[in-house]
């Protein structure tokens, strides 16, 4: 019985994998090259983690200071992905002109205030 569940697992794991990959090649390469950059940002948060872990983190304000960046930096880029996605019905009136705009600005004032908390 043990064999044959997990034949069955594999089976069902296989075609989850094969739905989603075919389902995400439908997506227009603007949000992907946005899931490439929040991918980046989130990699970059997890280095800085793994170095702290590893080293120690003695400026702990330049530690955190980074770590807030790239999750802010991924977070906003998150939001700039739902507000140019063309399925989403809530902001089909908003151009993607101005969710970059948005973008950018938010992305301006996050980073003001880390540079701020670095002293």
């Amino acid at each position: 019985m043990g064999k044959a569940s997990t034949s069955s697992t594999t089976k069902d794991a296989l075609a989850l994998f094969n739905s989603l990959r075919s389902a995400y090649s439908a997506t227009p390469t603007t949000l992907k090259i946005i899931d490439l950059y929040v991918g980046f940002a989130v990699f970059t948060a997890l280095i800085q983690v793994v170095y702290m872990a590893l080293v120690g983190s003695f400026p702990f304000n330049s530690f955190l200071s980074g770590v807030l960046s790239c999750t802010g930096t991924a977070v906003l880029a998150v939001c700039l992905r739902i507000q140019v996605n063309k399925e989403n019905k809530e902001f089909k009136d908003l151009p993607p002109e101005r969710a970059f705009a948005d973008f950018v600005l938010c992305n301006l004032v996050l980073h003001l205030v880390i540079m701020n908390f670095l002293g």
